[in-house]
């Protein structure tokens, strides 16, 4: 008898089991049956819908490598010239190239392109009184407007322009212009050690943000190129303020210096911005590193890039 009930018991129990088993298998069945009936949904897309869907996918622009060692003259640095049109970039010193650095004042680009954008800054009415504090550039002890600020490099100036930017704003633009790391997190500028007056220092000088040469010649064109996403008005006013007066070519040069020094020895030196030539654009970056033996300024980069696009143009 009870070994009678122990096989009714092991019989039920096998039942059980099976019918466990089966359920759960019916389950997955049905979603491998859906994800497979999905599948052949996709397949069965017209050929010429899945072919659009493969020419959409753009390629990457070229990259070419160079040797501009010429027009450097012993000097450590980086060229990168890129030719959105074209899809293709055309660099020297690849390594440096791609090697972020704190931007400088090249950032007076960026600040600037904000402030406008969003009328913090109106040229017409632009003026910003100097605090009597006397600055080792004789140029910013004066009273200010927005052409003069970019064009002497005013530090303070834009340290109040980017104040009253403020933080959120714009850490939210260089997410969207993908400016190199994006980091403002020293907002104030408290890790350049060159400088303890927070009026002349900040997170774009030798402190947390960094930038390589060649997101500066992609961060160009994501201003000034054919897919902008900012106004016309805007651009236009950038425009004017970088444009250079240079007689070396016919090309229109535009673009905005940048120094910057530890220990009191020049580090980084940039000139980056844009050229324009019968409809034709190509955005470019000269960095220039620390060199023993050599001057580096942005002076320099500023002509190297003058004579490489004039003559590449």
């Amino acid at each position: 008898m009870k070994y009678r009930k122990a096989l009714v018991r092991a019989a039920s129990v096998g039942i059980a089991w099976m019918l466990l088993c089966c359920g759960c298998a019916g389950k997955r069945n049905a979603a491998q049956e859906q994800e497979i009936q999905s599948q052949e949904t996709v397949n069965q897309q017209p050929n010429a819908q899945r072919k659009d869907v493969q020419e959409n996918v753009q390629p990457s622009p070229e990259m070419l490598e160079e040797d501009w060692s010429a027009y450097f003259d012993g000097l450590s640095g980086a060229a990168v010239l890129y030719d959105a049109s074209a899809m293709q970039y055309r660099i020297y010193h690849k390594k440096l190239a791609l090697t972020r650095r704190p931007p400088c004042s090249t950032f007076k680009i960026i600040s600037a392109l904000i402030a406008l954008e969003y009328g913090i800054l109106d040229p017409a009415h632009s003026t910003r009184t100097w605090s009597g504090e006397e600055f080792w550039n004789a140029a910013w002890n004066q009273d200010l407007t927005f052409d003069k600020a970019f064009r002497e490099s005013c530090v303070w100036y834009f340290r109040q322009v980017a104040d009253e930017i403020g933080q959120e704003l714009m850490q939210k633009e260089l997410d969207r212009l993908m400016y190199g790391n994006c980091d403002i997190s020293d907002w104030e500028g408290r890790l350049n050690t060159n400088n303890q007056n927070r009026a002349l220092t900040g997170f774009w000088l030798e402190s947390s943000l960094a930038v390589s040469p060649k997101e500066q010649a992609e961060a160009m064109e994501r201003i000034f190129g054919a897919n902008s996403v900012y106004k016309e008005k805007t651009r236009q006013e950038l425009k004017k303020v970088m444009q250079v007066e240079q007689a070396y070519t016919d090309a229109t040069i535009y673009g905005k210096t940048g120094t910057g020094m530890a220990g009191g020895i020049v580090v980084d030196a940039w000139f980056t911005g844009f050229a324009e030539k019968a409809g034709r654009q190509v955005f470019f970056c000269i960095y220039l590193g620390q060199t023993d033996g050599k001057e580096v300024t942005s002076a320099a980069a500023k002509e190297i890039a003058v004579r490489l696009v004039g003559d590449l143009l």
